[in-house]
């Protein structure tokens, strides 16, 4: 890990701001942004997504947009971009699964229940390259590569604009869900924060466990009778919660803004972030040791897995500057890079496990490789980065143009650790292994024209046309040799495991390094034909080098009927282009079974197996929007937005199960391909619908002597259906997406959302309150009948609603610098514990929450956070 770069780039950054500023007092929400107990009010907030066209509010927009203001991203604990969206926005969702390999450090969120990539994120209004994982491992997200939002810190912020409806037609690819448009702060001036804070808490339903339990002849006593290994022991406890601290973190964020000229702007931004990682297992009471009279039985630490956040360690860095070059016309730059060393642990693997058994030591009696077993640990080390240069401005005749040129990339770097490739023998096999790796990126070349027109019979009239190409690349890089190897053991009569433990590598034919193109034409119509009636008309044709061409439209109204009284919506189509990572994407195992060596493992689309079994070139992902809503200002101070959106998508891409068995082998033999069981591919496999409410409301009280206050609350509402599964006429009968998998992408997050705050300042002091209520999660169990309804199948269950608080007080100590302490999650609130036992299994003893919990399940956070600003 590049520990000593990292901890010198974040000494320099703070160095660099002196650790002296901090952020001025506001909030934004949906056309009606607060002004500080210091400044008069301010007028609501021009927004810049969702047209073409300049000039108009969130109130006035025709579609529903959000604006989170930079001052409201600091007014917490939490320092990561995605986990402060999931507090303020209720139709945002960010669950942090744990043991799920490369996830753990890269964490996808989503919107209105879709998936990850269905979401598009904008920086300045220009298209977010995507991360290069691909989430494959049992999360919210399966199968899908997400924008790392977490790249982008709060203090480069200068808000967050949501866009909560279809928008393909105006920008491309991925905006089903929405868009999510970050503009970049270019204030000058000098801004700082230092965040220190910890999780002081007590794990709900696990009990603090001293030790095992024995019996009269001195040995464990054995409460379920598994057969040697599988046997579950009687553990003792002192009748109370586990009570744990840990998970410490230090963020230190800086914002230094320099005057260039008159006109000219140029800010740089970095975070340094320091995670220890938090554990939230529960002791494992499954045997430990090959005799159930070894006397470690009884010593050994039960709470072996490590179950919550990773350890990370990560710095952040952006510039963001402009210049006017005359009068009308601006040269802009932004750019950011980032560097990310996170670890994420696997299962633990017990001294007796299989897995852990030196054949070099002996061939005739086990001998454990880790005398007391071993945690594997999965290193993620990904680098991104990023940059855009443009001109912008007036080039006669009230034209407006805008041409930018826009480069990302995203790698990420396995290194397996405190791992073992059984199949080598302890004398050969290394215990760090570099598992690969994997790289995306994309070059977006962009020419935006727009007019206005004076035409005599409407208030306004505008048309805007352009242009986009767009290059992307996607690489695979094979590992060492170590990593992946089937060594002298894995053969009959050992058969021991092949590849490091937790994580195989990459192997030399997964390797690739693919690229496509797509060019794009646009139209967009704007046009208020009345001061109080306004509509939108947006066109766009795209092709893709590797499927073809899609055309897409839109249409959205608003009309003010009364003063403060608006009805709004729209109706449109969109795409989503299928990602070079789920064409691609490869990796293979070798198992033993029965004494031959058989392959499984995910394969590309074009794979010979994949196409023996009846895969097809993935076509775009197709959707159908419609919303509408209204939005009301009937006095000072408040505002009420409702929507209603119905989203129907085609041909959604998805990973298919592990397809395996008899008719499998049948068709895979027939073709030739004779070392292969079981394999998996992506697929446009179901057809969605989702439909849901966004509510949103603020209002700022009248003063009346004991401050301001100022009161949000928001509500989302939200189901999806699968309405058309696809099948395979290779193999008849064979399910393609698994009730899990189905349950998961339905019912996976939570139905409903509530979210409610209230903000005060009085003179020198300040506070926020927050509290979330997240509605509740179906977690599907051991049934493979679709036809088996939800809870009627063997181990289903469902994580009841939660609601989660968090509170600030905050204190201006003196001039610019100000003191705040907090508490997120202040009341300790955790999800439903899993259950363990008979049909749950025995995971649920020792990782006692859910992955699909949308709230994580890491209790109570307790931080500091001095800031100041100059």
């Amino acid at each position: 890990m590049r520990t000593h770069n990292l901890t010198r780039l974040a000494i320099s950054a703070s160095a660099l701001a002196m650790l002296l500023a901090a952020p001025a007092y506001a909030q934004t929400a949906p056309g009606d942004p607060v002004a500080t107990e210091e400044e008069a009010p301010a007028d609501p907030a021009i927004i810049v997504t969702g047209s073409r066209f300049s000039g108009r509010t969130a109130a006035d927009s025709t579609v529903p947009i959000d604006v989170i203001a930079a001052e409201q991203l600091t007014r917490g604990g939490a320092t990561e971009t995605n986990k402060l969206l999931n507090q303020l926005v209720p139709s945002f969702n960010f669950p942090q699964p744990s043991l799920t390999d490369g996830t753990d450090s890269l964490r996808p969120a989503t919107l209105r229940g879709l998936a990850p990539d269905q979401t598009l994120v904008l920086i300045n209004g220009k298209r977010r390259h995507t991360s290069a994982l691909l989430n494959l491992n049992g999360s919210v997200g399966r199968g899908s590569s997400a924008v790392d939002l977490n790249q982008i810190p709060a203090v480069a912020i200068e808000r967050i604009e949501v866009l909560r409806d279809g928008a393909s037609s105006q920008y491309g690819s991925d905006a089903i869900a929405g868009v999510i448009n970050i503009q970049l702060n270019k204030k000058a001036g000098v801004q700082t924060l230092v965040t220190y804070g910890r999780y002081i808490t007590t794990l709900d339903g696990v009990p603090d466990v001293t030790g095992v339990l024995t019996g009269p002849n001195g040995l464990p006593v054995i409460a379920t009778a598994g057969g040697g290994n599988n046997d579950l022991l009687t553990l003792t406890d002192t009748g109370r919660d586990k009570t744990v601290g840990d998970g410490n973190t230090l963020t230190i964020a800086a914002r230094v803004g320099l005057p260039v000229g008159d006109d000219g702007y140029l800010v740089f931004s970095g975070q340094f972030r320091d995670r220890d990682p938090t554990n939230r297992s529960a002791a494992d009471p499954r045997r430990q040791y090959a005799t159930i009279g070894d006397p470690r039985e009884l010593t050994i630490n039960r709470f072996n897995h490590r179950y919550g956040d990773g350890q990370v360690e990560d710095f952040n860095f952006f510039v963001n500057g402009g210049y006017d070059l005359m009068p009308d016309v601006e040269l802009y730059a932004f750019g950011s890079y980032g560097i990310r060393d996170g670890n994420g642990a696997g299962f633990f693997r017990r001294p007796n496990d299989a897995r852990n058994r030196d054949f070099a030591a002996s061939t005739t009696t086990f001998v454990p490789f880790y005398a007391d077993g071993f945690l594997p640990l999965i290193n993620s080390q990904i680098e991104d980065v990023a940059g855009a240069v443009g001109l912008k401005g007036d080039i006669g005749s009230g034209i407006l143009a805008d041409l930018s040129v826009v480069y990302g990339s995203n790698q990420l770097d396995y290194i397996v650790s405190n791992s073992f490739n059984v199949s080598l023998g302890g004398i050969n096999s290394p215990r760090v292994f570099d598992a690969g790796g994997i790289a995306a990126g994309q070059t977006v070349v962009n020419l935006d024209l727009s007019k206005r027109f004076d035409v005599g019979f409407v208030e306004s009239f505008g048309i805007a046309v352009g242009g986009e190409f767009r290059d992307e690349n996607f690489k695979i890089r094979a590992g060492s040799v170590s990593s992946f190897i089937n060594g002298p053991f894995s053969a009959a009569p050992f058969n021991g495991a092949g590849g490091a433990q937790v994580f195989p590598g990459f192997r030399p034919n997964n390797a690739v390094d693919v690229s496509r193109n797509s060019f794009a034409f646009y139209g967009e119509i704007d046009t208020s034909i009345t001061k109080t009636l306004t509509l939108q008309v947006a066109g766009r044709y795209e092709r893709f080098s590797d499927f073809g061409s899609t055309v897409n439209g839109k249409v959205a109204g608003r009309w003010e009927f009364l003063p403060g009284y608006a009805i709004r919506g729209s109706v449109s189509t969109g795409f989503r282009a299928p990602s070079l990572a789920q064409q691609f994407f490869e990796t293979t195992s070798t198992n033993n079974v029965n004494g031959t060596l058989i392959e499984i493992g995910t394969f590309p689309v074009s794979d010979p197996v994949a196409v023996a079994l009846g895969s097809r070139q993935l076509e775009a992902e197709k959707a159908t929007n419609f919303g509408g809503g209204f939005a009301l200002n009937p006095f000072d101070g408040f505002s009420l937005t409702a929507d209603y959106y119905n989203i129907r998508i085609r041909d959604r891409v998805v990973l298919t199960e592990n397809l395996q068995g008899a008719a499998v082998v049948g068709i895979l033999t027939a073709a030739g391909i004779n070392n292969v069981t079981s394999a998996r591919f992506f697929v446009n496999g179901v057809n969605t619908k989702t439909q849901g409410v966004d509510i949103v409301a603020t209002y700022k009280v009248p003063e009346f002597g004991l401050g301001l206050f100022r009161l949000t609350a928001g509500y989302n509402y939200n189901e999806t259906t699968i309405t058309r599964r696809a099948t395979l006429p290779s193999l008849p009968g064979l399910t393609l997406f698994g009730r899990a998998e189905s349950f998961r992408l339905t019912d996976g997050q939570p139905q409903d959302k509530l979210n409610l705050s209230v903000d005060w300042s009085l003179d020198r002091f300040s506070a926020t309150f927050r509290t979330n209520r997240f509605g509740s999660v179906f977690v599907a169990g051991t049934s493979t009948n679709l036809a088996v309804a939800q809870g009627a199948g063997p181990a289903d269950f469902t994580l009841s609603p939660k609601w989660v608080s968090d509170v600030e007080i905050r204190a201006k100590v003196y001039q610019g610098i100000e003191l705040a302490v907090g508490a997120d999650n202040v009341f300790d609130t955790y999800p439903d514990r899993v259950p363990a036992g008979g049909v749950f299994g025995v995971n649920g003893f020792f990782l006692p929450y859910s992955n699909l919990s949308p709230f994580g399940f890491n209790g109570r956070f307790l931080y500091g956070r001095i800031s100041a600003s100059f």
